[in-house]
Formats: structure tokens, sequence, C-alpha cells
């Protein structure tokens, strides 16, 4: 048997320490399970004759739960610093990539409170940015499974009905399509109709990581969203990376969250609140246009998970949630293109034009990095799209 040593810079930040998962087929294969290393795919079935891993999503994996995922994962490890056979060992540049999980159920969020207020001011100018219940819970809705994407698939501009000058509505293509760079945390091993999960128990829950970009068409979503919030504005596409990159590779990543103020109740108070170091950026049309930090959530995945659960709605393995736009405080911070934009009336520079909101032809690129152990840093796996132009009705 031919054997390869794969051999990584010493910037490479899909190294060891890191190992993300995803679905992936060789030219002329089927789709199966692999982790990602370096600039290579390794072929978890063949690797580890395990043919859990030989199925075309993760969900079979994350069923298993928290013991079995360490045990993979530290074999994974240790397998990777020797020397591999050349069998399983793919180029990164040579397979197709596909969603890593069968999503049943997808919640986003709107934890950031640099977003919310932000988008507050915008929506009740002259009122308060955060409406009274924001401070008290996480906010969020249910959006729609079926039309998230992997990374690389093209956004069809939507069309809805958009208000106009009169007030009244017309049907047409979105003017104000928008990004929102999130978060998002798949759901490993899954609970019992009508048994909350605790805070301080989402680590056998939450499997791992993933880049989001939520699209949303803003027009549409001003016009549509009251009273019940949320509908044809974001569901015609959520992209997801290809990677998914464990929790247990984050925990050089956890910081305090910032002050909540007023104290969460009891449900959503744990013994180790923690949040996130992960620095994002927003590439527009291949020119960085924003740097949201992670860090400044106001609203933890802990308690995020928490609160979707307490009312006794159970979860599965490969249920999707969201974090909702991530902002800091500094308008350069912003995750959407309607903060950057000051609500479209303050256009950015874009390679040397002046934009708002997205056109047609134009591409967004996701990345993110994380601290590592030993002051390394790891990678996520970016999540990018481009736009096209709206279909005939």
């Amino acid at each position: 048997m031919r054997t390869l040593r794969l051999e990584l810079g010493n910037d490479d930040r899909f190294g060891p320490d890191n190992l993300p998962y995803g679905v992936f087929a060789p030219a002329g294969g089927e789709f199966r399970t692999g982790v990602r290393f370096g600039s290579a795919v390794l072929d978890l079935a063949a690797l580890l004759d395990d043919s859990t891993f030989a199925q075309p999503d993760l969900n079979a994996f994350l069923a298993q739960g928290p013991v079995r995922w360490h045990t993979v994962r530290q074999r994974l490890r240790d397998l990777v610093r020797g020397p591999l056979p050349a069998s399983v060992i793919h180029p990164l540049d040579s397979v197709s990539l596909r969603l890593p999980v069968a999503i049943g159920d997808y919640v986003d969020f709107y934890a950031s409170i640099d977003h919310a207020t932000r988008l507050g001011r915008f929506l009740r100018p002259g009122g308060a940015p955060l409406l009274p219940n924001w401070r008290h819970l996480p906010v969020g809705y249910h959006g729609r499974a079926g039309s998230v994407v992997v990374s690389g698939t093209p956004v069809i501009r939507p069309r809805g009905q958009l208000r106009t000058d009169s007030g009244a509505p017309e049907f047409a293509p979105s003017r104000r399509l928008d990004i929102e760079a999130e978060l998002g945390f798949v759901v490993g091993a899954g609970s019992e109709p009508g048994t909350p999960i605790a805070v301080d128990d989402v680590g056998a829950h939450i499997f791992g990581v993933a880049l989001v970009n939520d699209w949303s068409a803003r027009d549409i979503q001003a016009w549509e969203s009251q009273p019940l919030g949320p509908f044809l504005a974001k569901s015609f596409a959520t992209t997801m990376s290809a990677w998914i990159t464990p929790l247990a590779a984050l925990e050089s990543a956890r910081v305090p969250l910032p002050d909540q103020s007023p104290e969460p109740l009891p449900y959503l108070r744990g013994r180790r609140d923690w949040g996130l170091d992960i620095d994002l950026r927003v590439h527009w049309n291949g020119h960085e246009v924003s740097t949201p930090p992670y860090r400044s959530m106001y609203w933890s995945p802990a308690q995020m998970l928490a609160h979707l659960t307490v009312n006794g709605a159970a979860v599965r393995p490969g249920d999707l949630f969201a974090s909702g736009t991530i902002s800091g405080p500094e308008r350069r911070q912003s995750g959407s293109f309607i903060e950057l934009s000051g609500n479209g009336s303050e256009p950015i520079e874009v390679g040397g034009e002046a934009r708002t909101f997205l056109a047609d032809g134009d591409s967004v690129t996701i990345t993110a990095t994380a601290p590592g152990p030993a002051g390394a840093r790891i990678a996520l796996g970016e999540v990018s799209g481009h736009v096209l132009t709206a279909r005939r009705c």
C-alpha cells in the first residue's frame, strides 16, 4: 500500500487542530464524508474502515453523540501526523462538495445588540431602537430548511411585493438585496420532545459551527414583515459553508459573554457562560468591506439553544440554528450592507464604485478565523455566492 505524508505550511489554518467535516465526491464517485486537512480531503470511510462515513450526509455520525465525536477526532488527529494511505487523499480542487448535513429544521436568531440597535434606528427613527423583549430573550424565527444551499451555489434575485411611494405594493425583483454574515451551529445529538436543553448541557448537543450567509431582500421584508416577521424576504436562499468545524476545535476561542443587563431569567443562565472569539471578513466582488467580530454577540449559542427548546420543542441531528447578523460597535464591523451603507443613504466604495445593495453579477465571500492552541489560528470554511438576475414569473 502506497502512503503519503501530507506536509502543511506553518501558516496553514486547516491543520490537525482544526479538521472540519464535509461531504464530498471524488470525480465519478459517490458522496461521502471527508475531513479537510490542508488542501486535501481525507475519505473517512476508507481511512477509518467505517461505513458510517460512506453516507451522503453527516447525520448518522452526529446522532452517535459526543463520546463518539471525541473518539473519532482524537483518532484523526493522531493519523494526520503520520503517513496516510494515498488512496484516501483527494486534492480539494478535484472534488465536488454538497451540504454536509440533511437539515430538518432551521432557526435564525437576532443575537447581535449592535446589529439590532442599528436596524432599530432605521426602522423606528426617533423611537427606542430595541424592542422591550430584546434584552430578555434571544429573538428568533423559523427559517426554511429547504432553502439552505451549499457555498458556491448561485443565488437568484427574489421577486416579491415592494411598497411604493403611494403606499400600495408592486410586484417586482428586489432592489435592496443584502447579505447577513452569520455563524451557524449544527446540532449533533438530538433531544426528546418536551425536554428542554439546559444552558450547561449544550456541549452534548452542538456538534460544530459553519459560516452562513442569510441573504435578505430588505424592501420585500419592509412591506411583508408586519406583524409576523420575515417570510419571502429570507426564504429564497441561505448559504452555508461546505465545512463544519467541530466545537471541540474552538476551545481556545471561548471568551466571556458581554455584560447582560438585566440579568437573564434562570433558564438562560449557566455556570460557564461563554461566547466565541471569531473574526469574520466580508468580501464584496473580491474587496474586503467589513470585519464583523463574533465575540461582541450579546446572546450565546448555549442561550439560543436553551431558548429554542425551553417550550419542549425537540432538535434532531443535522438541525441548524444561526446567530443572526454578526456586527460590532463600529460601522466597519457591520455584517450587512444595510448597516454599512446607512440604510442606503451613504454608499460605500467597492472597487472604486459607489455601492449600497447587491447588483446582478455581484459576488460575496465570507471568511473567518479563530484562536487555536498555542497561539496559532484556525480557519472556518468560507461561504460564498453570486447573484443571478431574477427569473420571469
